[in-house]
Formats: C-alpha cells, structure tokens, sequence
C-alpha cells in the first residue's frame, strides 16, 4: 500500500501539491552534509525527561531560558506570543521554528514586569531534509478552477483555525502519546518534487494504520476545529493551549465536536483515506506559534 504524506500549507503560499500518486517512479535521496553536522553539535544537549526535545534547526524548537521572574514573562517571536512554561524559580519561552527559517542568528524579545524589555538570541543551525524525485500525469498535480476555489475558500478559514491562542496554559511537561501505533511512513520535513516543480515540505508525521483505528488525544486539548477539507479530507485541530496544536488528518471518522474537551488517551477519531491519499494512515501535525514542528520532539523515539 502506497501512503502519501499530507499536510495543510503554510498560510502565507499557496500549495498545489497532489497527494495521487498513481504508478510512479521515485527516488529517495538523504543529504548529511559536515556543516550539518558539526552545527548540530554546537547545540545544547537537552536534560533527560525534558519535553519537547530541543532541536534548532528549521522545523524544531528552541527552549530558551527566561530566568526567574514573579509573575509569567510575555515572550515574543516578532509579534507572534510564545509559549512560556514554568514557575518563579525559572520560566522557558518554547519556540516553535518554521521550516522555512534560513540557518543563521534569531531572536526572541521577553518583557517582565518591573524589567526593561530585552532580547534573547539563539542559533538556527541547518538540517538538509530527505527528498522525493517524483514524475506523474500533469493532472494530477494540477488543480481544477473548481477544487482551485474550494481550496482557497478552507485555507482562509484554516488560517484562522492556525492563529488560535489562548490563555488556557499546558502541563509544563508537554511529552505527546503518539495517536494512533504503526509505523511511521512518511517523514516530517520530506520536500516532494513533482515533474521538477517543487512542492511545499511535509508539515507533519504519516503513522501508517488501519481504517477505523482509533484516534486518540495525545495530550489534553479542547476541538477547536472540524471538518472534511479538499487535500486532509476529515480533518480534527486540538488547541492544548499557549499556542500550540495539534492537527489529524484523513479520518474515517470524527467523533468530536467543537468546543470538547479531551484528556490525554481519549479517542476523537477513527483513521481513515480520506481527501487527498492513496491509503488509509493517519497524518498528523504539531504546530507551535503558528510554526509545524517535528512531532517526534514531543514523543519517546
């Protein structure tokens, strides 16, 4: 069975993937270049039992110390609000990084009642994902004008489903059960080449299952969103708040609705091959101030 990663895009491109796959042929190619790896070890090793994992690289996290303060410091990637855990001895701004982060210097600005605003700087270091080489029927990666404006219509309504924060604050150890078990069979970050035109990067993890699997809640949430989309087909978004989310996607079946509140283990889905897929699997997603990160930082590998 052929399983195609899928994710919703970024809310800033447009994504014309396709996730049909047809009879194709592909080559697999996985870069490990010396820079990569001499700038990944200049990164902090992360304390055992620390959740999520860092990893600062596109598409990872940075946990970035605060210090102590009375009261929770306010922290901000540009005018995005961070997610800041912990308690008066010592808080930490979790910082989700986009994949599209160019490796380099970046910062965050922190501001503390009674202290003066101020920046903290941190290293993105590079990380070269795997790639697909993939050659199909034009029509299958083209859109029609009909599903072209069925599929802007749901991304301007998932833009605002992804700006979701609220004050609702998550357990200061954000360790993540994987939803569903299987195997893993698509990768975060993996960039799809179609007919030598570029697609957007696998914004999540692929877990290889079953139709009518459960799904379950990896960590509590409250649905903030429902419904059958274009390219994700059933779709469930869970808000663990301080802006991060979770997404699953190709249901079979949902079994939530807006406004409830799971606990961690719950199940609020069944998996499915819905939307854009060959097979059924389950596609889920981690966002983090507005960034897909790796789930596999959230989770014992």
């Amino acid at each position: 069975m052929k399983q195609t990663p899928s994710s919703f895009p970024a809310p800033t491109a447009l994504n014309r993937r396709s996730a049909v796959l047809g009879t194709i042929g592909l080559i697999a190619t996985m870069h490990a270049d010396a820079a990569t790896k001499s700038a990944a070890k200049k990164q902090p090793a992360a304390a055992p039992g620390v959740w999520p994992r860092a990893s600062q690289v596109p598409g990872g996290i940075a946990r970035l110390s605060l210090g102590p303060s009375a009261k929770r410091p306010q922290a901000f990637a540009g005018d995005i609000p961070l997610l800041v855990v912990g308690d008066t001895i010592e808080w930490t701004a979790i910082v989700g990084i986009p994949l599209a982060t160019e490796p380099g210097e970046a910062s965050i600005t922190v501001r503390a009642e009674g202290k003066p605003e101020r920046q903290i700087a941190y290293t993105v270091a590079p990380k070269q994902y795997r790639e697909q080489r993939l050659t199909v029927a034009p029509r299958t990666v083209d859109l029609s004008p009909e599903d072209e404006a069925r599929y802007v219509k749901e991304r301007d309504h998932l833009t605002g489903v992804m700006a979701t924060l609220t004050d609702m604050r998550p357990d200061t150890v954000l360790q993540m059960r994987v939803p569903v078990p299987g195997r893993r069979s698509s990768s975060f970050g993996l960039r799809r080449v179609f007919n030598g035109q570029s697609r957007n990067p696998h914004s999540g993890m692929d877990i290889a299952a079953g139709t009518g699997t459960p799904v379950l809640a990896p960590l509590p949430g409250k649905v903030i969103d429902t419904g059958d989309y274009f390219f994700n087909g059933g779709t469930v978004w869970l808000d663990h708040g301080g802006g991060l989310l979770t997404m699953y996607c190709h249901l079979s079946r949902v079994d939530v609705k807006v406004g409830d509140v799971m606990k961690t283990g719950e199940p609020l889905a069944a998996v499915g091959a819905t939307g854009r897929v060959t097979g059924p699997h389950l596609h889920w997603s981690v966002m983090l101030n507005r960034a897909m990160v790796d789930p596999a930082l959230f989770i014992a590998v």
